[in-house]
């Protein structure tokens, strides 16, 4: 392709970024916006290469630029809700501005698209995950004879868990996921707390939002699910251990922490257990705090 097409195209995608670009990361999702006469690519690979260029070039002008994922149904809905015409460029960038401010989005960082696009992936799943824990968590309802609402009350014996099995375990870098499979579809959410060099536990709010939500769902579901942790730090062998949920954490044994990690979820076949790692019953987490009120 000629050096002056190679501008035409960055040219095209320039006037659609207003420090926000929608990316079209497969195949798929790129052939459906083919579909707009606007929509001047014919070659998703030249076209992921052309946007990774525009980014390179933004980011060293000192621009910066935010990544989100450009799904063509939900923008053939948006443009049928708004009222607008979707094969003209305009529409893109005032979708693509939504996406900005709702969506799951990723700054760039000038990394390739390859290593960013599995972040941006992730996160999108990270954000439908908590949306679609909120929603069922909201259809609990309240209870018949006090009034309390189910999936509020959850939500706050979720945060109390959470903090009681934070404060408890061993300082360093805690790895935490929670699955919950009572509903139609597997939902799990993972948590990330690492202490700093003054020893205190830092947290994404978001990544910590999502997982409380969908702990609090399990809470309120009664399960089935479970929530297991693994602890790290200098000097110190690894400690994973962890609760199944039945409407409340119950304890697993070291011996069924063990079977989980080290049996092939597929075909049930052992796996080899990791050396200087101690599978182990969790610490107590005291007394329930407030809104622990069982129905």
């Amino acid at each position: 392709m000629a050096h002056t097409d190679h501008q035409t195209m960055r040219r095209v995608l320039r006037r659609e970024i207003a420090g926000t670009i929608g990316l079209l990361t497969d195949e798929h999702d790129f052939r459906a916006m083919r579909r707009y006469r606007s929509f001047t690519f014919d070659d998703h690979t030249t076209y992921l290469q052309q946007v990774e260029a525009l980014l390179r070039t933004r980011a060293s002008q000192g621009s910066h630029t935010t990544v989100t994922l450009f799904d063509p149904q939900e923008y053939a809905e948006f443009c049928t809700s708004s009222g607008l015409d979707p094969d003209i460029p305009s529409s893109r960038t005032r979708f693509t501005a939504e996406l900005a401010t709702t969506g799951p989005t990723v700054p760039y960082d000038g990394r390739p698209l390859s290593d960013l696009v599995p972040d941006l992936v992730d996160e999108a799943i990270r954000q439908a995950t908590w949306e679609y824990a909120s929603t069922l968590l909201a259809r609990l309802g309240a209870c018949a004879s006090c009034g309390e609402d189910f999936g509020r009350a959850a939500f706050a014996r979720a945060s109390d868990l959470l903090v009681r099995i934070l404060e408890t375990a061993q300082p360093g870098n805690r790895h935490l996921v929670c699955s919950v499979s009572g509903t139609p579809e597997t939902l799990v959410a993972v948590l990330h707390a690492d202490d700093d060099s003054d020893g205190v536990t830092q947290l994404d709010e978001a990544e910590a939002l999502e997982f409380t939500t969908v702990l609090a769902l399990g809470l309120g579901i009664r399960g089935p699910g479970g929530l297991v942790m693994r602890t790290s730090a200098p000097g110190a062998t690894d400690r994973i251990y962890g609760w199944r949920m039945r409407g409340s954490l119950e304890p697993l044994t070291a011996g069924e922490v063990f079977d989980a990690y080290c049996t092939d979820v597929d075909s049930g076949d052992l796996i080899s257990p990791e050396s200087d790692v101690d599978y182990c019953v969790p610490p107590d987490l005291g007394a329930p705090g407030p809104a622990s009120h069982q129905h």
